[in-house]
């Protein structure tokens, strides 16, 4: 029988996500095979690979869709709710804490794929691509600039501020999250300190970073200069080299 019209598709990409931290809470990273992923999803193996070319992708798409779900929830900023008169540090502070409550009901997985995937070092650069990647969208939905030599920095401390907070939360069963809340504050001081002196060595670097840039720029010219002498040169001179006479 034909699907009714206003009955939704089925969102086989989400299934397969869910599928995969459903078991992750159960198994360890290289205990779960892709079979085992399809048929606690409900989809064949050939579903499974139209949707996804691998473990990590399923990953990466939950780390996606977390992402998108946070994003959403943020309130306008003419919204009465909204942060974005207030100081950076509570904004950055907001917009963690509201991706730690939309990743609550996979705690358990979360928990048991940090542990396990440390000892996969084949994932770990993928793993700080998602997390980066991740980090860079909060940031950004706090206001925080991300471009930049500063930028890059600003988004490196925040994936290690969130990594130390996640080794807290995971093990946090106070529905209130005060110790979480502590480590954050915590970090997010230590890191502000961090950032504080980095500008000021950026700062004071300003006058050697022009100076190489004035230096670059003047080779640059130079060689640049020596080039079209010498295509000059053979331009003049032409192909015929029983025209040139070395000295004796």
């Amino acid at each position: 029988m034909a699907a009714k019209g206003t009955e939704k598709a089925r969102d086989i990409r989400g299934d397969i996500v869910e599928a995969l931290m459903r078991l992750a809470a159960e198994r360890d990273w290289d205990a779960i095979r892709l079979s085992d992923i399809a048929a606690e999803a409900g989809v064949t193996l050939a579903e499974f690979r139209g949707a996804f070319g691998s473990k990590g992708a399923v990953l990466a798409e939950f780390s996606r869709r977390i992402d998108k779900a946070v994003l959403e929830a943020m309130p306008a900023p003419e919204a009465p709710d909204s942060m974005a008169d207030q100081p950076a540090r509570e904004r950055v502070f907001d917009v963690m804490m509201r991706r730690l409550d939309a990743l609550t009901p996979y705690r358990a997985a979360l928990k048991r794929l940090s542990r396990s995937l440390r000892r996969e070092l084949t994932a770990l650069p993928e793993l700080a691509r998602l997390a980066l990647n991740s980090q860079r969208f909060m940031l950004e939905a706090a206001g925080i600039d991300t471009e930049g030599a500063m930028g890059r920095l600003r988004l490196q401390g925040a994936v290690l501020v969130y990594a130390r907070v996640l080794d807290t939360w995971y093990d946090d069963d106070d529905p209130a999250l005060a110790a979480t809340m502590a480590r954050l504050d915590r970090e997010l001081t230590r890191g502000e300190r961090m950032l504080r002196c980095a500008e000021d060595a950026y700062r004071l670097a300003a006058p050697f970073r022009a100076a190489a840039r004035v230096f670059c720029e003047g080779r640059a010219r130079n060689r640049r200069y020596w080039r079209e002498r010498a295509r000059s040169r053979r331009d003049i001179d032409g192909d015929d080299n029983e025209s040139f006479a070395p000295a004796i």
